[in-house]
């Protein structure tokens, strides 16, 4: 369960009545060529904050978080992120020599953050820890204990159980204080998402041999639809739809794939549809709509093709996306 995964993060943006605030925290140690220490926040599993070790720095990562919020409440995040920093470097070592291991990489995981129903108004939170893809600790919220697995967290979980003050301060921080902050977070979000942008569709082509892509880009809601026609009719053969990606802004986009001979081409007239919402766009297959470096012309579909990549790197990048499911940090709740 507590294997790492990094992957592009498909944001659910419908506003249903259960939302979640998540912070997913990861060390590693041992010889790496990326950063030791990562946070990602997540509210409704939309990414809406990062901090690495190497750029020492919380930032935002929607355009919601960037209008509500200035640069006193990132300056004191990035303050308190870096103090956990701290104790995790701690928290890995120790349970490196618990567990006797003194060489390799190894990784220490937590994963915090509640959960609100604004329809019926319950809470739940919920409070999991992770060393070398294993389960090491997690808080029963409703038996108000903790539980470890594992015989090298006994002794961090007898010491949590017998300290009635700190499990009152995690009972009130997860039924109190992590749902002010989601609560605040969704009004702030709701704001961005109370829209209709229709999508910009563009036909790419690497080279003259190369498939077609049909690109939906910039669209809201994520409700989209893309289909081939051959000859006014609808054509599936040798098509593939990609995934449903978010862009940073809070939009999203979707690209379909054809694959023709030059035959095909030359001897059928081939379009793409996009539908979104009540609006459809069609595309035309043919050298004069598709973005490619044909010729002399300039190169935009290669130029647009990179803008795309970078775009999913930028979104996928140390998302560490271990299941679903805070908020202020604070590296006094966090130490072994």
């Amino acid at each position: 369960m507590w294997t790492v995964v990094l992957l592009l993060l498909e944001v659910t943006l419908t506003f249903a009545s259960t939302h979640s605030l998540t912070y997913f925290f990861t060390a590693v140690s041992g010889d790496i060529d990326f950063p030791e220490f990562t946070i990602v926040g997540l509210v409704d599993e939309e990414q809406f904050m990062y901090f690495d070790s190497n750029m020492k720095k919380v930032v935002p990562k929607t355009e919601w978080m960037k209008q509500k919020e200035g640069a006193d409440y990132w300056d004191t995040q990035t303050q308190l992120a870096a103090g956990t920093h701290h104790v995790f470097r701690n928290n890995i070592q120790v349970a490196k020599d618990r567990f006797n291991h003194s060489t390799g990489v190894h990784t220490f995981q937590l994963m915090y953050g509640c959960e609100w129903d604004d329809q019926t108004e319950a809470t739940d939170g919920f409070r999991q820890e992770g060393y070398d893809g294993e389960d090491f600790m997690s808080l029963d919220l409703k038996e108000m204990r903790w539980i470890s697995p594992v015989q090298q967290g006994f002794s961090t979980q007898n010491k949590w159980n017998n300290n009635r003050a700190y499990l009152e301060g995690r009972k009130h921080y997860f039924n109190t204080v992590c749902i002010e902050w989601l609560k605040k977070y969704v009004e702030y979000r709701k704001s961005s998402l109370e829209k209709t942008v229709s999508p910009q569709v563009s036909l790419l082509q690497k080279d003259p041999t190369s498939p077609v892509s049909c690109h939906a880009t910039g669209f809201y809601p994520k409700g989209v639809t893309i289909t081939w026609m051959r000859n006014g009719q609808e054509h599936h053969t040798d098509v593939d739809l990609g995934e449903l990606l978010p862009n940073e802004d809070g939009t999203f986009q979707r690209t379909s794939t054809i694959t023709l001979t030059s035959d095909e081409w030359k001897n059928n007239k081939y379009s793409c549809v996009v539908k979104h919402q009540n609006q459809t766009i069609r595309k035309i297959l043919s050298e004069k709509e598709i973005r490619t470096n044909r010729g002399d012309s300039v190169p935009v579909g290669i130029i647009v093709f990179a803008v795309v990549l970078l775009i999913v790197i930028g979104v996928a990048g140390y998302v560490v996306y271990l299941k679903k499911r805070v908020l202020t940090l604070d590296p006094k709740f966090l130490k072994m």
